[in-house]
Formats: C-alpha cells, sequence, structure tokens
C-alpha cells in the first residue's frame, strides 16, 4: 500500500474550508528561530571578521601601501625633473641673453664698420668731387681767358666792317687800335 504524502494533506488541509489553523510565521521572524539566528551570525559575522582582518585587509592594505609608494616616487621624479626642467630653462635663457648680446655687439660693430667705410668712401668722393670741380673752374677760367682775348680781336674786326660799311672805305688797323685804346676801362 503506498503512503500518504504529509505535505499534500497539509495542503489540502490549509485549503479545506472550515479550518481555522492559524498560518505559520515567516521563519526568520519565528520566535523560536532567533537562539539560532544570532548564534550563526556571530560565528558567521567572526568568520567574516577573521576572513577580512588577516587576508583581505593585509592584501588591500599592501596594495594602499604599494600605490603610496609609487606615486610618492611619481612626485619625487616629477619634482627632480621639474627642478632640471627650471636649471635647462635658465641655462636656456643665460646663453639666449648671452647670444643676444654676442650679436647686438656684432651688429653694431658691422654697423661702426659700414659708416666708416661710408664716411671714408663719402670723403674720398668728395675730394674727388672737389678736385674735378678745381679741373672744371680752372678749364672755365682758361676758355674765358682765351675767349676774352678773342673778344678783343672779335671786337676789332666789327667795329672795322661797322666803319666800312658805314663809310664805305676800309679801316687801318692803327685807327682802330687807338680808338679801343682809348674806350678800355683802366
Amino acid at each position: 500500500m503506498a503512503t500518504p504524502d504529509p505535505s499534500a494533506a497539509l495542503a489540502g488541509a490549509e485549503n479545506a474550508p472550515g479550518l481555522t489553523n492559524p498560518p505559520a510565521a515567516f521563519p526568520p521572524f519565528d520566535a523560536h528561530n532567533f537562539l539560532p539566528q544570532i548564534v550563526w551570525l556571530a560565528i558567521i559575522f567572526g568568520a567574516l571578521y577573521w576572513l577580512m582582518s588577516r587576508v583581505a585587509l593585509p592584501r588591500v592594505g599592501g596594495i594602499l601601501e604599494a600605490r603610496s609608494a609609487k606615486i610618492g616616487g611619481d612626485l619625487a621624479e616629477a619634482t627632480t625633473m621639474q627642478e632640471q626642467a627650471a636649471a635647462a630653462s635658465a641655462a636656456y635663457d643665460a646663453k639666449l641673453a648671452e647670444a643676444k648680446a654676442r650679436a647686438q655687439g656684432l651688429a653694431q660693430e658691422t654697423h661702426d664698420t659700414l659708416h666708416a667705410e661710408t664716411e671714408a668712401k663719402r670723403h674720398a668722393l668728395d675730394d674727388e668731387l672737389n678736385r674735378k670741380l678745381a679741373e672744371a673752374e680752372a678749364q672755365i677760367a682758361d676758355t674765358k681767358t682765351r675767349a676774352m682775348s678773342n673778344v678783343e680781336g672779335i671786337a676789332r674786326d666789327a667795329a672795322a666792317a661797322i666803319v666800312e660799311h658805314l663809310t664805305g672805305k676800309p679801316v687801318r688797323g692803327e685807327a682802330i687800335d687807338a680808338a679801343m685804346t682809348a674806350v678800355r676801362p683802366k
């Protein structure tokens, strides 16, 4: 014969109308289960506390210390590099200032040299122009002297031609010379 299933009997009894069995309480809230639950809570809490304090927290602490050491080392290295960069920048600025000073000195020296050369060329050109001017003035004076010496001959020829044209007779050269001597400024 088959044995009846007790859970089926309970299920049927709960669903049967007219039975007044109070419904069972939720097991964690059942007062009969408080003491075993508190014991298990203390055991599990103790085990988790031991596990965290002996295994997990030391590993996390080691990781944090390693990270702190790495960050500290990186910061020290960055500070060293920053100091080196500042020193390199100062050296660069000093060399740049020195190069600028040398360039300005060289530019001033070149300017002075070019100015001196220009002045020398200008003086040479002035001397050459003054020499050419003196030669031209001498040539003009010579040409003027020659022209003035010819003026007297031209004036004599012009006076003879005018007198001959007016009188119709040729004029003697001594008469023209005497007339010119009388008119010449003294």
